[in-house]
Parts: C-alpha cells; sequence; structure tokens
C-alpha cells in the first residue's frame, strides 16, 4: 500500500482511497518534514508550500494540488528530485465567473450603470479568462484581451498589449498565474507605474494572487481616485491582509471566489483521477456523490417592471450574493483562514432553475447561456 498525507480541509476525499492506501489526514499547518517522512504521496492546498525545505531528505515522490494554482510548489526543485506533480486545471473556473458575475452586477447596481457596452479588460485568458470572456459577451459586455503567452503562440489579432488595455477598459479584471520572474513575469505586475497608465474611474478586480499587485500603490489608486472602486479577494502575504486596504476595497473576500463546493468537487476528482493513474489503482472514474444540493433550488421571478439586467441580478444573487462573503471578512478580519476552511455551501448556476413569470425570450437565454434551467 502506498502512503498519503493529506490536507484535511480536502473536501469529499476522506474513505476514497483507504481501501487502496495509507492515507494520513493533517491540518496544512502540520504538513511538515516530521509529518511526510514515512509519505509516498502528497494531497495538498495552496497554503502547503513544497520546495526543497518540505521535502529534502523524505520519500514522497508525487504531489497533488486541488487547486488550479501552483506556485506553492518549487516545480525546478521536484523536476530536479524525481518529484512529478499536477495540479487541478479549471476546476473552480465557473465558480470564479460566478463570482466575477456577482461583482459585476454590485457594482452596476450600486453605481447605477448599466453593463451593457461596458468594456471588460481581462489579464489572462486561461481557464478562468475565457470563462469571464464569455460572461461579458452574455452580458452584452464588449472585451480586450490580454495574454502574452497565448498572442505569442497563437499569434491571433484578438489579444491586445496592456497598454491599450490599461487606456480603454472600464473595469479590469485579473487571471493569470503567479510567476516571479522571467518574460511572463506577474509579480507585482500592477505596481505605482501601472496604475498611473490606468484609465480614470476605472474599476478593478483581483482574484488571481494577491503579488501580482503592489498593495501600497493599489491603496494609492483608490485612494487617489484613479480608480472608482477595487474588489479584492487575493491578498499579499494572507492571511495576514492588508487592513486599510479591506476597509478602501468594494468588496473584500477571504480567497474564496472559486470556493463553490462544485468547483472542489471537480479538483479533488482530477487529483484523485491522477493518483490513481500514476500508482496504478484501480478506482475507476470516481467522482464526489455526495456534493450538497442547495437549500433553494428554485427561484421565481415576476419580470413585470423589470429590467433584464434587473432580472439577471436577482437569479445570480440568489445563487451567490458576494456581499455575504465581504461582510464575514470586515467583521472579523482575524478569522481569514477559518472563513476559507468553514465556507458555506455554494453551487453553480447550473444547480437552480429560475421560474420566470411573464419573461421574454431574451432574458430566458441570458440565464440558459449562464447556466440557469429556467421555466417560463
Amino acid at each position: 500500500m502506498i502512503r498519503i498525507v493529506a490536507d484535511d480541509k480536502i473536501p469529499f476525499l476522506k474513505g476514497v482511497l483507504e481501501p487502496y492506501a495509507k492515507v494520513t489526514y493533517l491540518p496544512g499547518n502540520q504538513i511538515n518534514r516530521s509529518s511526510i517522512s514515512g509519505a509516498d504521496a502528497l494531497l495538498v492546498r495552496t497554503r502547503t508550500i513544497c520546495n526543497r525545505e518540505l521535502l529534502h531528505g523524505t520519500p514522497v515522490k508525487y504531489i497533488a494540488t486541488a487547486t488550479i494554482g501552483f506556485d506553492h510548489i518549487d516545480t525546478e526543485y521536484c523536476g530536479k528530485n524525481g518529484i512529478r506533480w499536477t495540479n487541478a486545471p479549471g476546476c473552480n473556473s465557473s465558480s470564479v465567473q460566478q463570482y466575477i458575475a456577482s461583482a459585476l452586477l454590485r457594482i452596476s447596481g450600486e453605481t447605477g450603470f448599466s453593463l451593457k457596452n461596458k468594456t471588460l479588460g481581462i489579464i489572462g485568458v486561461g481557464n478562468v479568462g475565457s470563462k469571464v470572456q464569455n460572461l461579458a459577451g452574455i452580458l452584452g459586455m464588449n472585451v480586450i484581451l490580454n495574454d502574452p503567452p497565448r498572442a505569442r503562440m497563437e499569434k491571433k489579432k484578438i489579444f491586445s498589449n496592456l497598454e491599450q488595455l490599461l487606456d480603454e477598459s472600464d473595469i479590469i479584471t485579473l487571471h493569470v498565474p503567479l510567476n516571479m520572474d522571467g518574460q511572463d513575469k506577474t509579480y507585482h505586475l500592477f505596481d505605482s507605474e501601472t496604475f498611473s497608465r490606468i484609465k480614470k474611474g476605472s474599476w478593478f478586480i483581483n482574484t488571481s494572487r494577491g503579488e501580482v499587485v503592489e498593495t501600497e500603490a493599489l491603496k494609492d489608486a483608490v485612494g487617489g481616485e484613479r480608480l472608482a472602486g477595487a474588489v479584492i479577494d487575493v491578498w499579499e502575504r494572507e492571511p495576514e491582509i492588508d487592513i486599510p486596504l479591506m476597509h478602501m476595497s468594494f468588496i473584500a473576500t477571504p480567497h474564496i471566489a472559486g470556493y463553490s463546493a462544485d468547483g472542489k468537487a471537480n479538483g479533488v476528482s482530477m487529483i484523485v483521477k491522477k493518483l490513481c493513474e500514476t500508482f496504478d489503482i484501480q478506482l475507476g472514474e470516481w467522482y464526489p456523490s455526495e456534493v450538497p444540493a442547495p437549500p433553494e433550488s428554485v427561484l421565481t421571478i415576476d419580470c413585470n417592471g423589470k429590467s433584464s439586467e434587473e432580472i439577471l441580478r436577482r437569479a445570480v444573487f440568489h445563487s451567490y450574493n458576494i456581499v455575504e462573503d465581504d461582510i464575514r471578512l470586515r467583521f472579523d478580519p482575524t478569522r481569514f483562514e477559518k472563513e476559507r476552511e468553514n465556507y458555506p455551501l455554494r453551487r453553480e448556476f447550473s444547480c437552480y432553475t429560475i421560474d420566470l413569470k411573464d419573461g421574454s425570450e431574451e432574458i430566458a437565454k441570458i440565464l440558459k447561456s449562464l447556466g440557469f434551467k429556467v421555466v417560463q
């Protein structure tokens, strides 16, 4: 039997691998060199830094992180020492799309401007950014796309340079990995110089990595009214977040944009599949069967007198109201990690049915495009 150490906050995992492996579950902050001294494989989240300090002298030959990001894994060290690793690309892309939809509709509702024909600048157009691009189209927004690696590889004219995006975007949203150096360095991609070139009065959203944005520069941009406002889900030096930035932000959340139950189930199923392939475990195509249903899966909306955006706002907020996460973080920022560990059930659009009363075919089509089930 192989020996596995797994983060005890990875959902749906307990009991799945025990017939085939000896599994030890530990809090992420207790996964250290001593606790993995007998492990063949690690199943982790972003809070476990998998580098030489952790891995040297251990028998670990495989690491899987149940997350899109993998900047917490020293891939160069792993490659040089025969340690295979994998992540879960795209597992929570629909969850982040849902988060962005809720944020955009909250911004438009609070400020009174329609999202239609506004320009959304998307930096990073991978699994998540592509879903956000699709969302923008559904909302009737224009998009400017910036993704240097894809632009070089695909040589398509759909991609713009950063300068054009900064000049023309009404809202900018980041969906890039954290690269500390190299041609596609994203560490402090947004610093004081970048913010000085941004279109005045634009909005700024970051759900990628906190270190992509220089905190003091962002505070200056918000406080100096270069930005109309900011939606911040990821922070430098998590879980020790910048409290003044939290207070200055229009919406502040504890790194939970991708925390839908669906995204978590996708992530754990992906890493279990890869683990089974690596160690020749005959588990089959496993997927969690116990993902809870939302408490109110059907929403009735009387469409009389309501605009399409108002109807859409009702539907999206019913599935996920971003303000509830904002309130919990502001109430006690010291509970940043606890809020992540004990995150309430969130299901994605596809788990909800919208019963439209006197709704148009146009709004029904929009809701279906987002993934909602619609009855009229």
